[in-house]
C-alpha cells in the first residue's frame, strides 16, 4: 500500500504476520502436565470465528467490523496482560525472543526486524553502549 493511499481499515501496518501458525502451535502449546493448552482452549472460539468470516464473505463492512474487534483485541491483550507477563531476566526474555524467533515471529513485526532485536541482545554490553 502507498503512503497517499486510504488505509480502509482505519490501522496503518506497512508489514502483517499471521498470528498463529502451525508452527507456532508446536512450539507454544506444549504442556504435559494434563491440563489443556491455550490452543485446545482457542479452537471452539477461532472456529467460530471463521465461521462468522465465512458467512460474511460478501459482506466488507461486516468483515470489517470483525477485523477491528480483533485487532481492538490483539491490543488489549499485548498492551496489558502479555506485557505483564515479559520475563524481566534478561536471559529468559532473550529465550522467549528465540523461541517466538524461530515459530514465526511477532503478529505484525516482519521476522527480519526480530532478528535484529535478537542479534542487538547478543551483542556485548560494552559493544552496545558504543
Amino acid at each position: 500500500m502507498s503512503t497517499g493511499q486510504a488505509d480502509p481499515t482505519g490501522v496503518k501496518r506497512s508489514h502483517r504476520l499471521a498470528f498463529c501458525t502451525s508452527q507456532q502451535g508446536e512450539v507454544f502449546s506444549m504442556q504435559h502436565d494434563g491440563r489443556e493448552t491455550i490452543q485446545e482452549k482457542l479452537k471452539p472460539a477461532l472456529k467460530t470465528l471463521r465461521e462468522l468470516s465465512e458467512l460474511h464473505r460478501d459482506d466488507p463492512a461486516s468483515l470489517l467490523v470483525l477485523l477491528r474487534d480483533l485487532e481492538a483485541l490483539h491490543r488489549d491483550i499485548q498492551e496489558d496482560a502479555f506485557r505483564e507477563s515479559l520475563p524481566e531476566d534478561r536471559q529468559k526474555l532473550f529465550a522467549l525472543l528465540k523461541t517466538m524467533e524461530s515459530s514465526g515471529g511477532w503478529p505484525y513485526i516482519p521476522r527480519l526486524q526480530l532478528r535484529t532485536f535478537i542479534d542487538l541482545f547478543e551483542q556485548d554490553p560494552a559493544d552496545m553502549a558504543a
